[in-house]
């Protein structure tokens, strides 16, 4: 397992809308079990999640993310993999609610072995009754 900094910039497109932007750089970890990658990070009262880890394994470009601890109270799992959807429960301050994720595309950059480079999630999802929009995640090993 190795320390890492992550820069994690979150963007939400909507039709007609302002592009929403959530940028900050945190402390994580990096290892690698197998095919997979694993990179974790605390959330932040930045973020909106403070008490709350988000773990992703990244195996090729398939993404599995996992947020869990006392900032949600249902942990939350959504995969992403292009050209496929994933339905399962999106935990809110007012509680779980349906969620739908259709993966537009995956760019996988980062290097195994050194630990470094990118990882771009494009992504449509639908929060039933609440939202439902694009957003695009980039996150880079600094």
């Amino acid at each position: 397992m190795k320390d890492i900094m992550l820069k994690i910039v979150g963007k939400q497109v909507s039709p007609g809308a302002e592009e929403e932007r959530l940028e900050f750089v945190t402390e994580g970890k990096y290892y690698v079990v197998g095919d997979s990658i694993y990179l974790m990070y605390d959330e932040s009262e930045f973020s909106g999640m403070a008490g709350c880890t988000t773990s992703l394994e990244i195996t090729g470009d398939n993404i599995k993310m996992k947020r869990y601890g006392e900032g949600i109270g249902v942990d939350t799992e959504i995969e992403f993999e292009k050209g496929k959807r994933y339905k399962g429960y999106y935990d809110t301050p007012f509680g779980s609610v349906a969620m739908e994720v259709l993966t537009n595309n995956i760019v996988n950059n980062i290097e195994k072995k050194e630990g470094k480079g990118s990882l771009n999630i494009d992504y449509h999802i639908s929060l039933r009754g609440l939202s439902e929009g694009r957003s695009i995640l980039d996150i880079e090993i600094i």
